[in-house]
């Protein structure tokens, strides 16, 4: 483990806590704001390419923040999981200690900032598209 102090590793292990609540809160109420809403158009109007468009990209708006509250979420159960193993605060890269403020400001960080930069040069991010998104009707 990293030289970290346990009052540093309980905030932190805090602030994992928090945010996975935060996240979890947020993917419960999206799931049902999608789920439960009731339409607002009534059955019998006919929608126009413009209304549908809003509608997929409101979609596609609600499916981006979902995936990546997911996969923060994952990012924290990885962390604990590093907590676990006494490697929590050591960079899965290079396995230099990260600095307490990056942790700080981003407790389920995994690499340094070094590494996480050289990770982002090699594995761009690319959008992932909800399926009604990915060709037309």
């Amino acid at each position: 483990m990293s030289e970290l102090a346990e009052a540093d590793l309980r905030d932190l292990q805090r602030r994992l806590d928090q945010r996975e609540a935060q996240l979890q809160a947020e993917v419960r109420s999206g799931r049902a704001a999608a789920g439960d809403k009731p339409s607002a158009v009534p059955h019998s109007h006919v929608q126009d390419d413009g209304e549908v468009a809003e509608e997929r990209i409101r979609g596609a708006v609600r499916h981006a923040d979902e995936e990546r509250d997911i996969e923060e979420l994952r990012q924290i159960e990885a962390a604990r999981e590093r907590m676990a193993q006494d490697r929590y605060g050591r960079c899965v890269d290079c396995d230099a200690d990260i600095p307490l403020a990056r942790l700080q400001a981003q407790p389920a960080a995994e690499r340094c900032l070094g590494c996480q930069e050289a990770y982002e040069q090699a594995h761009p991010a690319k959008p992932r598209l909800p399926p009604e998104l990915g060709s037309r009707p």
